[in-house]
């Protein structure tokens, strides 16, 4: 087979219109393995294959682009970047977006290649086109040219390549293509300046993570609103939330989030400027960022109080996030009666918001309330167990009613509120004590679907695994947990048949 498809590629390269044979070249190599064509990979001409992408001839290129992708499969990245430079050149200024989109997956293999990549560094005008694509109008395109920079900036020799040459002035002039290009281009400098210190300072000295900065404390409140999202994964990195720091940033947010009282567009920014400092406290010292911008916690109560779903689910987000660690969890105690008034507002929307915002309240319930068992203290302990009450008048039976709708995430969304409360002693004596509780954990039959049935297992494998669940379930029951836990979470009961006598 391998044979028959180095003859028909040899035909291709002779014909001018070679139509047939490429269907025939395409149908063939459908049936020959990678290594088979490894093995030949020095025999493979591709130039024609390259060639017959000019013409104008929509089967023609989609043929052409499906076989070249099987067959530089099986062509090594060094070979490709030295003997096809030319032909991917050209494939990246091709006005189908399906050539540059196979261009660009091969150019992602050479620039993974440590080997290969020098020659790609060398080939500045093939950079330029990369950095050219990110202008496009496919999104794919884009994201394929972005991923390919960003790959080759992980060596000295790529960050000088493109910020140390022509190559940031055709960044700065694709970014001027429109607003959506500038925010791809700031996308391609935050991914580079969070690999490390030393590429956070090739994009500082650029100056395009000052514009970045510059739009986010700007006036527009559409560009805050994009432009946070990405200050937010610079500062999912240590030297990027130093920076940060240092340059005033953090502070500067603060002070908006304080003056959003006075703008009628708050709305728009606002719900991004929370979840940066509830990223930030997590990321840092939730303690430390609390006590040193105070308008963030005193932000996100108020958010609770709104009328817009929006502003309440990401208040929601923020309270699970703070809460997920048990510094966190001992900031948001400090604000007592205060913090257990949000719990039942949070224990009201569960129970009667959207089913978006039910399963974001769900969500954060399992953050706040999980405690690892080798951090659980009395104190922690007493602690969720009045967080608990405060979020209805029955917790236990709210959740359970919620996990009877007949909507799967609903339903998992209960559960991990479940599986978060079943290693801590008060929950497993609530559990025990709830009438019909311990039936419903052991019923398979309740769950119909992969997640669902992986959820429940979860719950189960939580339990059983508890130090004190034998003593407050007894003994019978946690020998169920454990038999539920070692035949697996999609185990089916065989039914018993019964043989009756002259039966077929």
């Amino acid at each position: 087979m391998a044979a028959q498809a180095l003859a028909l590629l040899r035909e291709v390269s002779r014909l001018e219109a070679p139509l047939e044979e490429l269907r025939a070249l395409h149908s063939v190599l459908q049936t020959v393995p990678l290594s088979e064509l490894r093995e030949l990979a020095a025999e493979l001409r591709l130039g024609p294959l390259f060639s017959l992408l000019n013409e104008n001839h929509r089967e023609q290129i989609t043929l052409c682009v499906s076989i070249l992708e099987r067959l530089l499969q099986a062509v090594e990245p060094v070979h490709m970047a030295r003997n096809l430079g030319a032909d991917l050149q050209r494939g990246l200024t091709h006005p189908d977006d399906s050539v540059k989109i196979l261009t660009l997956s091969q150019v992602g293999r050479i620039v993974e290649n440590s080997d290969a990549v020098t020659e790609i560094l060398n080939n500045a005008e093939l950079l330029k086109q990369i950095v050219y694509c990110i202008g496009g109008d496919n999104l794919s395109v884009a994201k394929a040219a972005i991923k390919s920079l960003s790959r080759i900036s992980l060596t000295q020799a790529g960050l000088e390549a493109l910020f140390e040459s022509n190559l940031l002035d055709d960044l700065k002039r694709v970014m001027k293509t429109n607003d959506i290009v500038r925010y791809r281009v700031y996308e391609l400098i935050v991914e580079i300046s969070s690999v490390s210190p030393e590429s956070l300072t090739y994009c500082t000295t650029s100056g395009l993570v000052t514009q970045l900065l510059r739009e986010l404390t700007g006036e527009d409140v559409l560009v805050r609103a994009t432009c946070i999202e990405m200050v937010t994964s610079l500062a999912y990195t240590h030297h990027g939330r130093q920076y940060l720091a240092q340059e005033g940033v953090i502070d500067q947010i603060s002070n908006i989030i304080v003056g959003a009282d006075s703008d009628p567009f708050s709305s728009f920014y606002l719900p991004g400027f929370v979840k940066f400092f509830g990223n930030l406290a997590i990321m840092d010292s939730p303690q430390q960022i609390c006590e040193r911008y105070p308008v963030f916690v005193e932000k996100v109560f108020e958010m609770t109080e709104s009328q817009d779903p929006t502003m309440i689910g990401v208040a929601v987000d923020t309270i699970g996030i703070l809460g997920s660690n048990v510094e966190g969890k001992q900031v948001l105690q400090k604000t007592g009666t205060r913090f257990e008034r949000l719990l039942t507002k949070i224990g009201y929307q569960a129970k009667n918001a959207s089913t978006e915002l039910k399963i974001r309240c769900l969500d954060s319930i399992s953050s706040i309330f999980y405690i690892l068992p080798e951090q659980q203290t009395d104190d922690l302990l007493r602690m969720t167990e009045s967080w608990f009450s405060s979020l209805s008048r029955d917790p236990l039976e709210l959740f359970r009613g919620i996990s009877n709708q007949p909507f799967p995430e609903l339903h998992c969304a209960a559960l991990k509120v479940f599986t978060a409360i079943a290693n801590q002693p008060w929950a497993q004596k609530l559990m025990f004590n709830s009438p019909g509780f311990v039936e419903y954990v052991m019923d398979r039959s309740v769950e119909h679907d992969k997640a669902s049935k992986d959820a429940k297992y979860e719950l189960v494998k939580a339990l059983a695994n508890s130090k004190t669940i034998a003593e407050i379930f007894g003994n019978p029951n946690y020998l169920r947990l454990r038999t539920y836990l070692s035949e697996g979470p999609y185990y089916v009961k065989p039914i018993s048949t019964t043989a009756v006598e002259g039966a077929e």
